[in-house]
């Protein structure tokens, strides 16, 4: 992995502020459009240390400690995320003509909320880059604030928690700890399927919506051929 996206080398970089740099990516991954880092792999590593499990990084911080405060930290950053989206979402979503930011996403966003309703900001934690924008997008489409901060809470101690703990006990593996690349991997790898399910979803539906559209103009062109008079 590259050295940002290895969650030791990323610890390690921040010498003897491991707790707060942890604390810090869990800030900015959660909300400040920066969704390029470790998330998942991150916290199971922090359990992993935390159970003093880890040959590459000295315990940091008690079990009970990650399991309080990395939930705070990853509400607090949806909370900044959510108000990027409610304050700067006209700016941010204002055309079709961005890359990244095009109004109609926010069009089908809000739709979606409304079909798959708040649960939405809860399972959006355990996918990388959606959790990043989640938030925003929930903001810029008009989410209700206190049923955001309700669902907000609710995600980020199941994924804060949840994640760190699953590290934290099965660290105390052998195997698992003999093969924790490995490990992380498959992390990453469960993380992004529901990302590329939702891509073949939608790659699916443009191709039976152009397939229609194409029946459609047989259709029309064979009622044209019929209704012309001297054709045979």
């Amino acid at each position: 992995m590259p050295g940002f996206l290895d969650p030791v080398n990323l610890l390690n970089s921040f010498g003897t502020w491991v707790l707060a740099g942890l604390l810090l990516v869990v800030f900015i991954e959660s909300g400040l459009l920066f969704p390029l880092l470790p998330g998942d792999s991150l916290l199971f590593t922090a359990g992993l240390i935390a159970a003093a499990k880890s040959e590459d990084i000295d315990p940091f911080a008690p079990i009970g400690a990650l399991l309080v405060l990395i939930p705070i930290a990853a509400f607090a950053g949806d909370q900044v995320g959510y108000m990027i989206g409610n304050r700067g979402g006209t700016a941010l979503f204002k055309d079709n003509e961005s890359r990244f930011f095009k109004k109609k996403y926010i069009d089908e966003s809000h739709a979606f909320f409304v079909k798959h309703g708040p649960i939405t900001i809860i399972l959006a934690r355990f996918v990388p880059f959606v959790r990043t924008f989640a938030p925003v997008v929930a903001g810029a489409s008009g989410m209700s604030y206190k049923v955001f901060v309700v669902y907000n809470a609710v995600g980020a101690i199941l994924w804060g928690s949840g994640v760190t703990m699953l590290g934290y006990l099965l660290g105390q593996i052998q195997f698992i700890r003999d093969n924790i690349d490995l490990i992380f991997l498959l992390i990453v790898f469960v993380s992004v399927v529901p990302i590329f399910v939702e891509i073949f979803k939608r790659w699916r539906g443009k191709g039976d919506a152009e397939g229609s559209e194409d029946d459609d103009a047989d259709t029309d062109e064979i009622a044209v051929v019929k209704s012309t008079p001297g054709q045979s």
